[in-house]
This record gives C-alpha cells, sequence and structure tokens, in this order.
C-alpha cells in the first residue's frame, strides 16, 4: 500500500506519524516536505474535504501570522488561498492511502488508512 505524508522534519507530531508510516510492514511511504514542495491549491483543498474537515479546521496558528490576520474569519476560498501561498498555515500532518485521507490528529487516526 502506499501512504503519502505531507511533513515537517521540524514537527515532532509529523515524525511520530511517519515514524507509524515507515515500521508498519508493507506500506510504501511518499514523503511530502510540503514547506519546501508547497501543496498546490487544488490538492490541499481535496486533502482537507477528504479528511471531513473544512479549511477553518485546518489552520496552524501556533508559529505563524494566521490569528493576527484574522485567517480563521476568513471565507473558505481565501484561507484556501492564503495556504496555498504560504503552506505553514497549514496544520499537519495529513497522510493519505487508497483508503482515504486523515489529519493525523491523534496520532491513531492514521491507522484507520492503512
Amino acid at each position: 500500500m502506499k501512504a503519502t505524508i505531507w511533513h515537517n522534519p521540524k514537527c515532532g507530531t509529523s515524525r511520530k506519524r511517519l515514524a507509524i508510516l515507515e515500521e508498519t510492514p508493507g506500506v510504501d511511504v511518499e514523503v511530502i516536505e510540503y514547506l519546501k514542495v508547497p501543496y498546490s491549491r487544488d490538492k490541499l483543498a481535496q486533502l482537507i474535504a477528504d479528511a471531513g474537515m473544512t479549511p477553518a479546521d485546518a489552520i496552524r496558528t501556533m508559529g505563524t501570522d494566521a490569528q493576527e490576520r484574522g485567517l480563521a474569519d476568513m471565507d473558505a476560498d481565501a484561507i484556501l488561498d492564503a495556504m496555498a501561498a504560504n503552506p505553514a498555515y497549514v496544520n499537519r500532518p495529513f497522510v493519505e492511502t487508497d483508503k482515504g485521507v486523515r489529519f493525523c490528529r491523534p496520532q491513531d487516526k492514521v491507522r484507520e488508512i492503512l
């Protein structure tokens, strides 16, 4: 099974989810460091929707100026535009497999799609 993780290697949460993927037999892991290879707006919208979230649910406020900018109060299209322009606004990690997409908090969420 192929699993793709949108990963930030500086994030302990993201590293833990990656470790789960790498330790699971039969999982071929693709790692996308989204701060180096940003999301396309369409892919980001698809991941968020497939995870059952809204763009506002996926905003990362810690370590960003998203709150000061009022990002959470913007409409979904404006949030997606801001996230596509600055991937640091996207909370992490998202994991996608043939079984679906999860925003992997808490960590056991990743096991739902393995």
